[in-house]
């Protein structure tokens, strides 16, 4: 009877333990549940927590609920959340590489686009390295158009405009137009609308449907300006702390997740644009006209931006021209 007991008091201990070492970590995001980044971002956490049985648990938080947008990378950096999704692009002010998703014209299409990234991403990494953080996976948005209250002919159109704000390059391409730049974050986008603090932005088709703007704007304008990429990332610390087995499930789920993420991105592209027109907005391409003239406002913003990043930036816009 004694030796039972013995065993029984240790399976115990050894479950006890077990239920010691097993670790849950809180996913801060930005966009609402529904929106396909938040989808992939919750399937790559229970691939996580299913194939570490329950060792490493990650639970997503949504719609900028626990921490908002803008605080989500430095949360991480710094400890708060030991894991973390980000539109990258937002930090260009912290470094210029950041926002080599957003060079307006560089690449219009997903192919161009993946292309650029293949070269960019392990300089991206590095940087984020530099920030604390280990890069696991980013999943492009689609196409960037020009939502707006009325119709475009003419970038002259567009000054005065109280124009939305997420990044350096909005922020820069706001002041080449004329445009008044306001910084609202996703979550913010359908408040500011409303009360008119915002009548114009620059994003997919994706966030017009997800925030029903056509409750408030009119047109969305094809321009193809750029495909910005939401990050997924870890503190460094946290990563360096987990064992060899969960960090291998980890990436292996965060394969999936870019495959996943870059399958629906696409499909996500023609839904949302039908969706538009079908609540009353008018979707179309620019003219020819208001294409070459933001096309000369991309060159100049292209210039700005490898003047920032300096010759890693340059170093990557060579690789993918092939020069």
């Amino acid at each position: 009877m004694k030796t039972i007991n013995t065993l029984l008091a240790a399976t115990a201990l050894a479950g006890i333990g077990a239920a010691a070492q097993a670790e849950k970590w809180d996913m801060p995001m930005a966009y609402a549940a529904t929106n396909f980044h938040s989808e992939v971002g919750a399937a790559f956490a229970s691939c996580v927590t299913e194939g570490t049985g329950g060792d490493l648990e990650i639970v997503t938080h949504p719609s900028g609920s626990l921490f908002g947008g803008a605080e989500i990378k430095r949360a991480v950096m710094t400890g708060q959340a030991n894991i973390g999704e980000r539109l990258l692009s937002a930090h260009q002010n912290e470094n210029a590489l950041y926002g080599v998703d957003s060079i307006p014209f560089l690449v219009s299409s997903f192919d161009d686009h993946e292309a650029l990234w293949e070269i960019a991403s392990p300089y991206v990494a590095s940087a984020l390295e530099e920030d604390n953080l280990h890069y696991l996976y980013s999943v492009p948005w689609p196409p960037q158009g020009l939502y707006t209250n009325m119709a475009i002919e003419d970038i002259e159109d567009l000054k005065g405009v109280k124009f939305r704000s997420y990044s350096t390059a909005t922020a820069r391409m706001a002041e080449l137009t004329g445009m008044l730049p306001v910084q609202v974050e996703a979550a913010e986008l359908s408040q500011a609308l409303a009360t008119g603090v915002a009548e114009s932005f620059i994003s997919s088709g994706a966030t017009g449907y997800d925030r029903g703007v056509w409750e408030h704007l009119s047109h969305f304008y094809e321009v193809d300006a750029w495909l910005p990429r939401n990050a997924v990332f870890v503190n460094l610390d946290a990563w360096n702390d987990l064992p060899d087995e969960s960090k291998a499930v980890m990436e292996d789920c965060a394969t999936t997740a870019a495959a996943d993420g870059l399958a629906k991105s696409k499909d996500y592209t023609s839904f949302t644009l039908e969706e538009l027109k079908k609540n009353g907005m008018t979707v179309e391409r620019a003219s020819e006209h208001l294409m070459g003239q933001l096309q000369e406002l991309g060159a100049t913003m292209t210039d700005d931006w490898l003047e920032a990043a300096g010759e890693d930036g340059q170093a990557i816009v060579n690789a993918y021209k092939g020069e």
